[in-house]
C-alpha cells in the first residue's frame, strides 16, 4: 500500500521546511481518502466474495501486466528517479501536502485497488465497517514512520533520513519492482487457490 512514491513522499516531507505540519497534513489527507474509498465500496458491495472470484483467463491477463510493467520498470531504470512533482516537497505547503496524501493514498492504481479489497472484502463477508480500522491505521503508522523518527532520534535522524531518501531515490525502480513482484505473488495465489 505504500510502496514507492507513497513512502517517498512520507520521507521527503519529513525532510521538509515545516515538517511537522506538511506530514500532518499528509496522513491526514491519506486517512481522509483511504477511509472515503474503502466506505464507499463497502457499501456498494454486495453479493458473495466467491462468485467475483477470479478466472484463470483474468488472473492470466493481471500477471501479464505486471510483467510487461516490470520490464518497462527494468529497462528504464537509468532513467528512473522522482518525477517533477517531488521536487516541490522540499518547499511543501501543508495544503498541498494534505492533497498529495488524500490523492497518492486514495487513487494511485495499487493503493485504490488494495482500498477497494478491504471494504468490498468486509463487505462480502458481512463483517462491520469498522474492521477496516486496523488497515486504515497500519497504513497511517507506516505513513507516519519518518515524522515518528525525527521525533523519537532527533538529530541522529535529520542526518539520517536525508541520506535514506537519497538511497530510496537512487533506487525507486527496485521498490517499484519489489512492489510488483508482491503483486504477482498475490495474483499467482489466487490462481492456485
Amino acid at each position: 500500500m505504500i510502496g514507492g512514491p507513497q513512502i517517498l513522499s512520507a520521507i521527503f516531507l519529513a525532510t521538509s521546511e515545516n515538517w511537522r505540519r506538511n506530514s500532518l497534513a499528509f496522513v491526514g489527507g491519506a486517512a481522509v481518502s483511504i477511509s472515503l474509498v474503502v466506505g464507499v465500496t463497502y457499501l456498494l458491495g454486495t453479493g458473495p466474495i466467491e462468485q467475483r472470484a477470479p478466472t484463470p483467463t483474468r488472473t492470466a491477463i493481471v500477471l501479464t501486466g505486471l510483467l510487461l510493467v516490470m520490464v518497462h520498470t527494468y529497462r528504464n531504470r537509468a532513467k528512473s528517479g522522482p518525477p517533477q512533482w517531488m521536487e516541490k516537497l522540499k518547499t511543501a505547503t501543508p495544503w498541498f501536502s494534505f492533497r498529495l496524501g488524500f490523492l497518492l493514498l486514495g487513487f494511485f492504481p495499487t493503493d485504490i485497488l488494495t482500498s477497494i479489497t478491504v471494504g468490498a472484502y468486509l463487505a462480502a463477508q458481512n463483517s462491520p465497517p469498522t474492521d477496516a480500522v486496523p488497515f486504515v491505521l497500519l497504513t497511517l503508522l507506516v505513513l507516519s514512520l519518518p515524522s515518528l523518527t525525527l521525533i523519537a532520534f532527533g538529530e541522529r535522524a535529520e542526518r539520517f533520513l536525508p541520506k535514506a531518501r537519497d538511497c530510496m531515490d537512487a533506487n525507486s525502480w527496485i521498490v517499484t519492482e519489489l512492489v510488483l513482484l508482491v503483486f504477482m505473488a498475490i495474483a499467482l495465489n489466487n490462481f492456485f487457490a
